[in-house]
């Protein structure tokens, strides 16, 4: 079994699982790329609304989740994933969008521990997040960096996480 990689604060290096250079970094004016990754997203990509179609409501909706913390992950100089943790009124959610063209990569991996490691650092102590439960390879993935099934619908599964402390 492989080892996952630890909790690694942006930026961060490495080579995926097609031989692409990527690097993730904190978000810091990049919506043009933002925006233009989110439109090229295929329809059977979006789940519960997310992203919304459309560069305009792509705009708006970047706009009302801005305040959170954000990282992207980069091919060169285009956007090919996004992950934020969005703060509520007693815990974060999170967040997290790769590219099609860039799935099954190691990527998404890569990208949700350095978000993490991010919220670690900002003292985010408690975060949660809504997946279909279908979606065995991202259920994989959350359950890999330590998230806990907490109520299971049929269309929804919520998972959590509460980060010890250090």
């Amino acid at each position: 079994m492989n080892e996952s990689p630890p909790l690694e604060p942006p930026p961060v290096t490495f080579v995926d699982e097609e031989g692409r250079p990527i690097r993730i970094e904190r978000s810091e004016g990049d919506r043009d790329a933002l925006v233009t990754m989110y439109d090229s997203f295929a329809p059977h990509q979006r789940a519960q609304g997310l992203p919304p179609a459309g560069r305009q409501r792509i705009e708006e909706w970047l706009t009302t989740i801005e305040a959170g913390l954000h990282v992207i992950a980069w091919h060169d100089d285009r956007a090919v994933g996004h992950a934020a943790l969005l703060a509520g009124p007693e815990d974060h959610e999170l967040m997290i969008f790769v590219h099609q063209d860039y799935q099954l990569a190691g990527i998404g991996s890569r990208l949700i521990r350095a978000l993490l490691a991010c919220g670690r650092e900002a003292d985010v102590e408690d975060v949660w997040l809504c997946v279909r439960p279908s979606n065995s390879v991202a259920v994989s993935l959350y359950r890999s960096v330590g998230f806990e099934p907490v109520e299971s619908g049929e269309t929804e599964l919520e998972m959590s996480l509460t980060f010890e402390e250090s």
